[in-house]
């Protein structure tokens, strides 16, 4: 059985309004809710923005709080008319280009960023790409891309195989997906770090399914991936050397493949300039099997900046 929210949470969510907003052409879905210095929280593969659900409603008590899918994920539409053949619209530039966009459409200029998984990838991306927007920057359980796939080791390569499965041409891992999506994305689930189904809340679960499911989402996401490869080791290894000057929190699931497999503080040295790292209990999804734990790291990271209020 999956776990459900307790009523507190659950309540404090009902002050979250649910919106979609058309930038450039491509439909981004949001909830917002909260008042206080704006925070905009992304998540990763194969998630929604409900992950962030218990997290969300913490913060609302201080902050105003955004909760957006990326483009191609969730409630989030896939990018323009492109054929499968181009995937560049999933970069995580032009997806970080979507939340930028979204963010001064709400009109907040400059806010605090926090990613999970592939939402922190785009969120490093847009403190390079915008660095004067973002007035802190919270990572969860990656590493640098660039590190990931120009030094790849077999351990990692086996674990996150499917950088590589996501990324073969179109239509061979939809088709194959589409078999079966909750048995593929759920063993995606377990692994990294090998939580159980249980671990997950109820609503989150079935948030997850509905969007999976869907094939222009499977779609999407194999998207990301081929624009990982594709597009952004090139853009990131264009910024080599690259140092970022806002507060920086990595955090990391302890028992993950991160963790593991990386010293991902050090990992993050040559592109952080003012970092505070620090371990969470569990795998790679300890925001979604660990919340309150994450909670109260975010929540003490914000409360030490001056810029928090």
């Amino acid at each position: 059985m999956t776990r459900s929210h307790p009523c507190p949470t659950v309540g404090r969510m009902d002050m979250f309004r649910n919106d979609v907003r058309v930038l450039d052409g491509v439909e981004i879905a949001y909830s917002i809710g909260g008042s206080g210095p704006p925070v905009l929280l992304l998540h990763g593969f194969p998630q929604t923005r409900e992950m962030w659900r218990p997290i969300a409603a913490e913060l609302a008590a201080q902050f105003t709080v955004v909760m957006a899918d990326l483009r191609g994920y969730g409630a989030s539409a896939v990018a323009g008319q492109e054929g499968p053949e181009d995937c560049a619209p999933y970069s995580f530039r032009a997806m970080g280009g979507d939340q930028l966009a979204l963010m001064r459409s709400l009109g907040f200029e400059r806010f605090h960023l926090v990613g999970h998984d592939r939402g922190a990838r785009v969120a490093h991306r847009m403190a390079l790409d915008a660095p004067d927007r973002v007035a802190s920057l919270t990572l969860m359980d990656i590493v640098p891309t660039h590190l990931l796939l120009s030094e790849l080791r077999y351990p990692v390569a086996k674990s996150y195989y499917h950088w590589f499965f996501l990324a073969q041409p179109h239509p061979f891992p939809e088709r194959l997906i589409a078999a079966d999506p909750d048995y593929f994305f759920e063993s995606c689930l377990l692994g990294w770090g090998g939580a159980q189904l249980s671990d997950f809340a109820t609503e989150a679960i079935a948030a997850y399914r509905a969007a999976w499911r869907r094939p222009e989402v499977i779609f999407g996401m194999c998207q990301d991936y081929r624009a990982a490869i594709a597009h952004d080791l090139a853009l990131d290894e264009a910024d080599l050397g690259r140092k970022l000057h806002c507060p920086a929190l990595v955090l990391f699931g302890a028992d993950g493949v991160m963790a593991r497999e990386y010293d991902v503080g050090a990992s993050w040295a040559p592109w952080l300039a003012d970092m505070r790292v620090q371990a969470v209990p569990g795998g790679h999804f300890f925001p979604d099997t660990a919340p309150q734990v994450t909670t109260r790291a975010v929540m003490a990271f914000l409360g030490s900046l001056d810029v928090a209020r």
